[in-house]
């Protein structure tokens, strides 16, 4: 799997609003953009995408502009690459034939691996909050490194 501009981006935005949250209401799109240094355009798109999955709630007029829709704590990375690139895989290769049944080659055992590898993806970022992340960009959270090490990124 690769991640997407637009999976990093939309990721930066959130992290964005996560960083400020002290009371100060919604963020416009322009202050979001400015501190992330995506493009505006681009980046409104994306929020529309994260508003329809949940992630962030807006509001217009005067004022207005994009909060959380959800504590930080309780938003996964998994969740907000999905919300933008679809479902976490390596690709859709179907399902492998079980117990050496596979008439392929041994193409079936690689399937297993690509299936195994894309859950295990999956679950790392799970394992992952918005919250978390801006904890290790504050200083005060462990670094991502760190986590995995420790073995804290298991769920």
């Amino acid at each position: 799997m690769r991640v997407s501009s637009k999976g990093d981006y939309a990721c930066r935005a959130l992290l964005s609003l996560a960083l400020h949250t002290e009371g100060s209401g919604p963020t416009s799109v322009r202050d979001i953009a400015e501190r992330t240094a995506i493009p505006q355009p681009y980046l409104e798109q994306i929020l529309l995408a994260l508003k329809g999955a949940g992630l962030v709630k807006s509001k217009r007029g005067v004022g207005g502009g994009y909060v959380l829709a959800r504590h930080p704590a309780e938003i996964r990375i998994g969740e907000i690459l999905s919300a933008v690139d679809g479902p976490i895989s390596l690709g859709d290769f179907g399902e492998p034939h079980q117990d050496g049944a596979c008439d392929h080659e041994g193409q079936c055992v690689l399937l297993a691996i690509w299936k195994s590898a894309g859950e295990q993806m999956k679950r790392l970022l799970e394992a992952f909050t918005l919250q978390s992340v801006a904890d290790a960009a504050r200083g005060v959270g462990p670094w991502p490194e760190a986590r995995l090490e420790d073995g804290l990124a298991t769920l």
